[in-house]
């Protein structure tokens, strides 16, 4: 509904109320609106807004199970930002597409866009872009199992989160706190009791303040997580009556808003309460209902993990049977999960191919168009702008108003040279003067190749006298030399014609009298300038 209106909408407006209903928690309609923006972003030829609106529509797909086409965005925003040259914003492309990678099980490839992201914050040198870096890092890592490590970037993270906004600071302490729920457990079972109490207290501290934050921002999303996450937490600080409460509420937010996914976690968590308390059979029938949940929002990774606990919860009733066929169940899908992940990469591969090509062809064409660039307004021998460049610079320098001199400058004898040493010495001796000249002249100042043995010279601000001064120096310049060091015997000088410009209409007169004033040079003996 919203594309339908985006006619008489502006990519930014759409932006805004994309943004305003990712801020609300509703992704779907934040989707929408991204998707709308991105449409006319593209008719419109506008690649900063298209790359805007793909990194909008990625945030918020990724939070209603759309993977795959959040990492397409982001990747086909990653295209437009390199064209752009907006290193800042490749980096935060990046590193939101880790998250999407995450979430299909692609643990190598969220790392390695983290550590490309890495390596552009640290170059910029930007506070706020490895926090973001720091803190996904974190998350990837508490995935694979790793809360160890984990901790460390989570733990990193949060030392850099002192004055961003409320957003940033939600992030790192809710991570910080679901990290800290599987880190107390693991270091619970390794017998350091005191160290996962004095974990566990900070995290809850934590979670106490992300709700806060979630709560103040009327965020359903973030307030269903948060309380999700504080339950759990206060079930391993023992108090599991006030745990329920907390993640029962966080399960009602989630069937209202409609997040599936934060839905099917509640359920597993009061799961796993209930199995604290020993009541084994009411956790079986919250685990089944969570593993329902989990299948309705194609939530595999979650199913796995449920079925692995319906296994060891059938174990503790004695129930060694359905205990197997759980534990089956885990492993079939955990195959089929690996085999899902392996045609992700093939749909991820084939889809970067696609992109690689278009790549391709956009820097090609722009080679392309570059080459036609010079090859209209460059000498290909000598490098300078040629007779149509000069045509076209020439009225600009001479309206930019000051005084202006104009020069031509020609090779002495240059056919003797072409006729004692050959073409090849004759072209040489061409890019070595036109190098002379160019050194030798100003930034506002231009000399370009007329063709042939001649070379034109304009001198931006420069009285006719300075000019005159200017134009020797320049001569003295090729006639110091050192020929002989491309073939012995070699001699090159120049002479030089120099007339004042009055203003741009007289400018075709100014080159006519430079042109004369450079045949009296070559009367007069060559190799000396003559002017007005």
């Amino acid at each position: 509904m919203y594309a339908a209106d985006s006619g008489a909408m502006t990519v930014d407006v759409l932006l805004e109320q994309a943004e305003q209903k990712r801020l609300s928690g509703d992704y779907r309609a934040g989707c929408e609106l991204a998707r709308a923006a991105a449409d006319l972003a593209v008719s419109t030829d506008d690649d900063a807004g298209e790359a805007a609106a793909l990194r909008s529509l990625a945030n918020q797909l990724m939070r209603i199970g759309g993977q795959e086409e959040a990492i397409a965005a982001c990747r086909r925003a990653v295209l437009l930002l390199e064209g752009l040259g907006d290193t800042v914003g490749l980096c935060e492309v990046l590193t939101l597409q880790a998250i999407p990678l995450l979430e299909l099980g692609m643990h190598d490839e969220a790392l390695g866009v983290l550590a490309s992201a890495r390596e552009i914050a640290q170059e910029l040198g930007d506070r706020d872009l490895l926090y973001w870096v720091h803190n996904r890092t974190g998350v990837v890592h508490g995935a694979m199992g790793d809360h160890e490590l984990s901790t460390e970037y989570l733990t990193l993270a949060l030392s850099m989160v002192d004055g961003m906004d409320a957003e940033a600071r939600f992030c790192i302490l809710n991570n910080v706190s679901d990290n800290a729920v599987y880190e107390v457990a693991r270091l619970r079972g390794r017998g350091q009791s005191e160290a996962a109490d004095e974990l566990l207290t900070g995290a809850l501290g934590h979670v106490a303040e992300a709700l806060r934050l979630a709560r103040e921002a009327r965020h359903p999303f973030r307030e269903a997580i948060s309380l999700d996450n504080y339950g759990m937490l206060l079930a391993l600080a023992g108090d599991l009556d006030a745990a329920a409460g907390l993640i029962e509420e966080s399960r009602l937010i989630a069937v209202r808003a409609g997040y599936h996914t934060v839905e099917s976690g509640a359920l597993q968590h009061q799961a796993r309460v209930r199995l604290m308390r020993g009541d084994h059979a009411e956790a079986i029938e919250g685990l089944l209902l969570a593993l329902d949940r989990a299948r309705q929002a194609g939530e595999k990774p979650m199913a796995m993990e449920i079925f692995r606990e319906l296994s060891g919860a059938h174990e503790l009733i004695g129930d060694y049977l359905a205990a197997l066929t759980y534990y089956r169940e885990f492993h079939d899908l955990e195959r089929e999960l690996h085999n899902e992940v392996a045609a992700a990469r093939a749909r991820m591969a084939a889809h970067h191919f696609e992109l690689d090509n278009v790549r391709l062809e956009a820097e090609n064409a722009r080679l392309e168009a570059e080459l036609h660039r010079r090859q209209a307004t460059e000498d290909s021998l000598t490098g300078l702008p040629n007779r149509r460049s000069a045509d076209e610079r020439l009225p600009k320098i001479v309206a930019a108003g000051g005084p202006v001199c104009v020069a031509v400058a020609d090779v002495d004898l240059f056919k003797q040279v072409n006729d004692r040493f050959g073409h090849f010495i004759g072209d040489e001796v061409l890019r070595r003067i036109a190098s002379i000249l160019l050194d030798g002249i100003g930034e506002r100042d231009m000399v370009a190749r007329f063709g042939g043995e001649e070379f034109l010279i304009a001198l931006q601000g420069s009285g006719v006298e300075d000019a005159r001064a200017q134009c020797e120096l320049l001569r003295a310049s090729v006639a110091a030399y050192p020929w002989e060091s491309i073939e012995p015997g070699l001699s090159v000088t120049i002479s030089v014609g120099l007339a004042e410009v009055a203003g741009p209409g007289t400018l075709p007169d100014a080159l006519g009298r430079a042109d004369q004033r450079l045949y009296e040079a070559k009367r007069g003996g060559r190799n000396r300038v003559h002017g007005d």
